[in-house]
Order: C-alpha cells, then sequence, then structure tokens
C-alpha cells in the first residue's frame, strides 16, 4: 500500500513566482511562512569560524541541548532535563519522530481545521488516521478541550498548534489547561507544535509542557530564530518515550547538520536583533489589518501570533488555487490558497505571510488593492 499524499500547492504558486522572477518580473514572496532575514549575524560569524576549524560530522552537540533546557527554565518556568531533548533536522522531521514514537499505524490524531498541511499528510503518509476538527470563528480557530471532549472514541493523539498555522490564533493559558485535563482524563497524548513560539503580539503563547508534563514538544529554529535554511529543530519527549525516540532519531534521520549546531547556540545570545524581526513583523501586521478594509477582506482569523493573514474571500471565489494564480500573474504577489489548510472549506480563503520586510508589505498592498477592488466588481459581473 502507499499512502495518498495530497500536494503542497502553496509550493506550486511558489515554483511559478519564481519562474516570473527569473524571466523579470517583481515578485512579492508572501506565500511562505520563512523570514526574509538570515540567521543572526553572530550565529553566521560562528559558523564562519567553525568552517575554517571544525571537521565535523555525525554530531548531537550537549551544549546546544543544555541550553534549549535552560531556555524552558528562564521562558516557561518548567524543568527539563537536557537528555530529554532531541536535535533534529528542522521540525518536519520533528514531528515523523513524534508521531512514530508515540502512535502505531492505524491510531487516529485529532488536528484543527483550518490546519497546516503537513499534519494532515504526515499523519497519511504515516499510516495513522487524521481527525480534522471543523474549528471556526466561533473557536477562534482552535481545536479545544470541548472538541476533544465530544469526539467517540477518544482519539489516540492530539496536535496542538499555539500559535497555529495559517491562522495565527493563540490558545489562552485557561484553555490549555483545559486542553491538558481533557487529554489527561481520556488516555490522549499530545503532540504541541511551538514552531511560531517567541511570534506573540499581545499575551506570549505558553508551552503545553507547564500544563501536560508528558507532552511531546517539536520547536525549531526556522522561524523565530530566522534560521529556516539551517535545516535545526529540536523535540521534548517525556522520560517513558526518550529511548523509543532515540531509536528512530539514530535509524531514519542520525543528526542535524554540526555547523547549524553551532550556529544555533550563538543564535541565543541574538535576543536583540531576534526581537528587532518581531519588532518588524508586529509593525507589517499593522500594515495589512490597516489595509483589509480597501481589500474588501472583513472576516479573518486573529492574528495573535506567527506572521500570518488568514482570510476569507469568498465573497470573491469558490476557488482559492485559481486565486492566488491570478494574483500572482496580475500583480506579482504570491500567496498561499486556504485549500492546503483545509480540504473543505479552504476553497474561500487564502494566507499571506507578512516575514518580509516593511518596504514589500507597502508595495503588495499598493499592488493589491485597486486589484482587489477590481475583482470585486468583476464577481458581481459574474466575470471571475
Amino acid at each position: 500500500m502507499v499512502a495518498n499524499i495530497d500536494p503542497f500547492h502553496a509550493i506550486a504558486i511558489s515554483r511559478e513566482a519564481h519562474r516570473l522572477e527569473a524571466e523579470g518580473r517583481s515578485i512579492l514572496h508572501m506565500e511562505f511562512g520563512q523570514p526574509s532575514t538570515g540567521a543572526p549575524s553572530a550565529a553566521i560569524a560562528q559558523a564562519h569560524a567553525v568552517l575554517d576549524s571544525d571537521p565535523m560530522g555525525y554530531w548531537e552537540s550537549p551544549a546546544l541541548k543544555e541550553r534549549i533546557a535552560l531556555h524552558y527554565r528562564e521562558r516557561y518556568g518548567v524543568t527539563v532535563d537536557a537528555e530529554q531533548i532531541l536535535l533534529t533536522c528542522g521540525a518536519s522531521p520533528g514531528l515523523v519522530l513524534a508521531l512514530t514514537s508515540l502512535f502505531a499505524p492505524g491510531a487516529r490524531v485529532a488536528t484543527a481545521r483550518p490546519g497546516y498541511v503537513a499534519y494532515r499528510n504526515t499523519l497519511k503518509a504515516l499510516y495513522l488516521e487524521p481527525l480534522e476538527v471543523d474549528c471556526g470563528p466561533a473557536e477562534r480557530y482552535q481545536i479545544g478541550a470541548a472538541a476533544l471532549e465530544a469526539l467517540e472514541p477518544a482519539p489516540d493523539g492530539a496536535i496542538i498548534a499555539s500559535p497555529a498555522n495559517p491562522t495565527g490564533t493563540i490558545i489562552p493559558a485557561d484553555e490549555m489547561a483545559r486542553i491538558a485535563e481533557t487529554c489527561r482524563a481520556r488516555g490522549i497524548r499530545i503532540v504541541s507544535d511551538e514552531i511560531y513560539h517567541g511570534l506573540s503580539y499581545g499575551d506570549p503563547a505558553r508551552s503545553m509542557l507547564e500544563f501536560a508534563p508528558d507532552a511531546v514538544i517539536v520547536n525549531s529554529f526556522s522561524k523565530y530564530f530566522s534560521m529556516a535554511g539551517w535545516r535545526l529543530g529540536w523535540v521534548v519527549f517525556p522520560p517513558d518515550l526518550i529511548d523509543t525516540a532515540r531509536a528512530r532519531m539514530g535509524n531514519l534521520f542520525l543528526t542535524p547538520p554540526s555547523l547549524a549546531q553551532h550556529a544555533g547556540l550563538k543564535a541565543f545570545d541574538c535576543i536583540d536583533e531576534l526581537e528587532g524581526h518581531v519588532a518588524t513583523y508586529r509593525r507589517n501586521r499593522e500594515l495589512l489589518l490597516a489595509a483589509l478594509p480597501a481589500l474588501g477582506l472583513r472576516e479573518i482569523a486573529p492574528p495573535d501570533g506567527a506572521f500570518y493573514i488568514y482570510a476569507d474571500v469568498g465573497h470573491l471565489t469558490d476557488d482559492s488555487l485559481a486565486f492566488c494564480q491570478k494574483l500572482l500573474r496580475d500583480t506579482g504577489v504570491a500567496t498561499a490558497p486556504g485549500i492546503d489548510f483545509d480540504p473543505v472549506d479552504g476553497h474561500r480563503h487564502i494566507r499571506f505571510s507578512f516575514a518580509v520586510s516593511t518596504d514589500r508589505v507597502e508595495d503588495a498592498i499598493a499592488r493589491m488593492i485597486p486589484w482587489f477592488k477590481a475583482q470585486a466588481v468583476a464577481s458581481k459581473k459574474r466575470i471571475f
């Protein structure tokens, strides 16, 4: 048997965007959730120094694991032993490692819909059953304790994401506590994707470890640390899963790049620079929120964190992929179609990433305002 995996349509949008760019078109890349900034300057300098002095090889940095453990004590007030942390080649292998360590084929795992496309497809690839729970405006686009309580029979696991992709919504602390209690009572194992931690515009996101010490935590240097291309992440496992997870890590992935580990350790010393990126995202978010009425977009998910706007364009189209393709061709603004994140209702949504420079956000807004107005006129005439 071969798992049937759906395509990641934003990748096709990006491929077309790069083709147009190679032809000389001016393209604004708002299709992927990756910072346009590079790694912190001190981390890059450390990488240069290591290249000249260390032959490198398969390696798991004890110092980096200790620094990550300290991060959990400092930021969340929770104690994590460094040996509970496995370093990975980014959060995507980390998710595979978490799921294969927790579940056998056939297990049922609940996720929010809309949600990150790779949750659904990674579960399917591993012969696990995704249970996508419809989470709309009333739920702030987040799976909650009530939804997990209502699932019969209880699922084997649940993937929690706060801040979430594609919506940017954050689960409040009291709801995190209720989710933890519900999962504890029903025997549901929690995988918490905390890749967007550090990117919040109000109250900071809370780690699920504060409420469920046996949760498995997936995180990465790709978002807050602006190191997507370095392919470095980590997973925190409870003690009962360490040996199982380490066996899978060694056989499936070996270790993450040694160079990335050296740079990642240094990145923890670059908080001022990284907080400067967050200030840019905050400004970009404000610009987009102010521009949404002129775009005719009034129904959006609350962007509490991350760097996304998830907007309803159902008054303009019932084909979000075609809509994004046309937007790209006509304006040079690349966005992600909602069908990646929601196979049921995503045909009427699109996602903007504002992890780019502020001048590019301003340029994108200037290009999109007349275009969206034209689409509104055309839709009334049933042209689009």
